[in-house]
């Protein structure tokens, strides 16, 4: 078992490597009510059941549970079973699943206490870390949300044997973007003929932790945790959601790789590495040339646009990333044909 100690609005504890239907029942034992958030599927997986002072909010699958409508189920939920300021919240499942449980504390009575066990590799590495919490909106992804963090985060390594391969490698996205911002590290270990999930997980929790620490609530800094993220949450919305939010971040990634080959000289081989790596899970590398207009208006969108100025995040080398300011449509378009299909 690792612990990794988050420090934040409240500091907090990631403990990977533990039970997680023992550590609800830990839950439970401190609080006078519990409501767990799960979907269907994850509830009929891991048997949980409501019981004594458990309650149970079946959400939907993936990205539709983080809409107003569900949240506003959510609210009808805690009050028909009465939660109180002293009870919690505990999201099991992917990220979507956290940001919804996440949101939905911050917002009942004003703020109580959850906690996030999530079950997907992009929940235990990313969403579930940090304190963000969130709903999408018509406008585009995660544009509504607060920034609160849980009273703890529960890793239980053995939910990875139930995600289908798809979902695996989509949250390997999240896995290899901590190393090319941070820690070199991790893009050997995903090299390995058997990954170690358990150090893989600590590494990426760690980068993710270290930059919370530092910033928060994104006055600058944490924004280096969005590499790829750009493109590829515009990519994401653009496909309907039809692509994973790991399988859109691959190709941010390669497309904000060859960014930086043209605007802060990053090494050829680096931005090879970013499609070898994005192949070998599987992962996409092109999007349509067709969709580029799309994908415009849907950056302007985006969170980190300042003054109507596109901004990304970039890297001159592994391990150091930069901030791409007020990038032309006219680079962007040059950029975009090379990861076209």
């Amino acid at each position: 078992m690792k612990i990794v100690e988050v420090i934040a609005d409240r500091n907090y504890q990631v403990v990977i490597g533990g039970n997680g239907l023992s550590e609800i029942k830990r839950i439970s034992s401190e609080h006078r009510k519990v409501l767990i958030i799960a979907p269907s599927s994850l509830l009929k997986l891991s048997k949980i059941k409501e019981s004594g002072n458990i309650s149970i909010f079946v959400a939907p699958e993936g990205e539709s549970q983080k809409s107003l409508k569900v949240l506003e189920r959510v609210w009808k939920k805690c009050a028909s079973v009465g939660l109180e300021r002293t009870d919690a919240i505990v999201g099991v499942g992917g990220g979507a699943t956290t940001d919804l449980a996440g949101f939905a504390a911050s917002t009942w009575l004003r703020g109580i206490d959850w906690y996030a066990i999530p079950t997907s590799l992009a929940g235990m590495v990313d969403a579930a870390i940090g304190g963000k919490t969130g709903l999408n909106a018509s406008g585009g992804k995660n544009l509504i949300g607060a920034f609160y963090s849980p009273r703890k985060v529960l890793i239980d390594i053995d939910f990875l044997r139930t995600l289908p391969h798809r979902d695996l490698n989509a949250g390997m996205a999240e896995v290899i973007k901590c190393g090319f911002i941070s820690d070199y590290k991790i893009l050997n270990l995903v090299q390995d003929d058997v990954l170690d999930f358990e150090q893989l997980i600590h590494r990426s929790v760690k980068v993710k932790a270290k930059v919370v620490g530092k910033d928060f609530k994104e006055n600058k800094l944490r924004e280096v945790l969005n590499y790829g993220h750009t493109l590829g949450h515009a990519i994401e919305k653009d496909s309907k959601y039809r692509l994973r939010h790991g399988e859109a971040v691959s190709i941010g990634m390669i497309f904000a790789a060859e960014l930086s080959k043209d605007l802060v000289d990053l090494d050829v081989d680096v931005v090879d590495l970013h499609r070898t790596l994005s192949i070998n899970f599987k992962l996409p590398v092109s999007y349509p040339k067709g969709r580029l207009k799309y994908l415009m208006n849907l950056l302007v969108q985006d969170k980190k646009v300042k003054s109507g100025k596109l901004r990304f995040i970039g890297i001159s080398k592994i391990g150091k990333p930069v901030w791409l300011e007020d990038v032309s449509s006219r680079t962007i378009s040059r950029v975009y044909e090379r990861i076209c299909k």
